[in-house]
C-alpha cells in the first residue's frame, strides 16, 4: 500500500508522457489538459490503494485511458482540432530518420520511407478507429507491452493483439495510399 504522502514524487514524473499521450486521445490541447488534470486527481485520491513495487506508469496510464473513455468518448467532442503539432516520438517516423546518412548502406525502402513526412505518418495514426489508435499509440509510441496495454485498456491480451494487428495493417495501408498518390509506389506493388 503506498502513501499518499510520496505521490508527487513518485508520479510528476510521469506527467509530460501523460500529456502527450493524452492529446494524442483527445486532439485538442485544452480536453489533454483537463484529462491530465483528471487523471491526476483520481490518481491521487486512490493512490493509498496502489501497490507499491508494481508499475506505476501502466497505472496511471490505466486511469488515463478509463477517464478518457468514461469522460471523453461519452460526451459529444467539440469539433475536432487537430493540434498534434507538439506530439513527440513518432516511433516509425524516428525509426526511419534515426542516425543513417542519406544513401550510405540504405535500402531501397528506406529511401523511398525517407519520402513520408511526420505529418503522414501523423494523419494516418489520427484517422485509426479509436480502439486500434490507443493500441498502436500505447505499443509503438509508448513503448508498453502487450500485458501492460491489456491492463491498461482493460481488455484480454488477444483483443490488444487484434487491435495492434488491425491498427498496423491500417497504417500500413494509409501509408500505402500516400504513397501510391506520390508515384512512389506502383498501384501494382501494393499487397493485398
Amino acid at each position: 500500500m503506498a502513501d499518499q504522502s510520496e505521490f508527487a514524487a513518485l508520479a510528476m514524473e510521469y506527467m509530460s508522457a501523460l500529456y502527450t499521450a493524452a492529446l494524442r486521445m483527445t486532439r485538442n490541447q485544452a480536453d489533454a489538459e483537463d484529462l491530465v488534470q483528471e487523471t491526476y486527481l483520481k490518481a491521487y485520491r486512490s493512490f493509498g490503494g496502489f501497490e507499491a513495487g508494481t508499475n506505476l506508469k501502466a497505472w496511471l496510464y490505466r486511469i488515463l485511458t478509463n477517464t478518457y473513455i468514461n469522460t471523453y468518448r461519452a460526451r459529444k467532442r467539440r469539433p475536432e482540432q487537430a493540434d498534434v503539432e507538439n506530439v513527440e516520438d513518432l516511433y516509425l517516423y524516428h525509426q526511419l530518420a534515426a542516425g543513417t546518412a542519406p544513401g550510405v548502406g540504405r535500402s531501397a525502402e528506406d529511401e523511398v520511407l525517407d519520402q513520408f513526412t511526420d505529418d503522414d505518418v501523423k494523419a494516418a495514426i489520427e484517422a485509426l478507429p479509436d480502439t486500434f489508435r490507443m493500441a498502436v499509440l500505447l505499443s509503438d509510441v509508448e513503448g508498453f507491452s502487450y500485458k501492460e496495454i491489456a491492463e491498461i485498456t482493460d481488455v484480454p491480451i488477444g483483443t490488444v493483439m487484434s487491435r495492434l494487428h488491425r491498427g498496423r495493417k491500417a497504417l500500413q495501408k494509409a501509408l500505402m495510399d500516400v504513397g501510391v498518390a506520390r508515384g512512389l509506389v506502383g498501384v501494382g506493388d501494393q499487397q493485398q
